[in-house]
């Protein structure tokens, strides 16, 4: 349990138990795996997104509820709105350098650059 608490979701609760002891050793150990199943996606987005340049990249974390969902879905529309504001510039660019100067940008900004 020290190992997990620390972020080391490699490890698992690995001791002989029954009855309600066995339950929660499960429990966690199920945990840990959704836990590990929601960060290597996170981490796979970011990296595809941020990174890489790898634009439409969405996590998809199976069976998660409550906060692990919301954080997920957040992961995505983040992923998204990257993905349609890189696009926009992409094509306003493309379209200036080609002597149209019509094109705008489409997004509603909300931090101040």
């Amino acid at each position: 349990a020290t190992a997990i608490s620390v972020g080391d979701l490699n490890e698992k609760i690995a001791v002989e138990a029954e009855g309600e002891i066995l339950q929660l050793k499960d429990t966690l150990n199920q945990m840990v795996d959704s836990l590990n199943d929601f960060a290597k996606e996170v981490n796979r987005v970011a990296k595809e997104v941020g990174i890489e340049g790898k634009l439409g990249g969405q996590a998809e974390v199976r069976g998660v509820a409550g906060v692990w969902k919301n954080l997920t879905e957040n992961v995505n529309l983040m992923a998204s709105n990257l993905t349609a504001q890189v696009r926009n510039i992409a094509e306003v660019t493309t379209a200036v350098a080609n002597g149209n100067l019509s094109k705008k940008l489409l997004w509603k900004r909300k931090a101040k650059f």
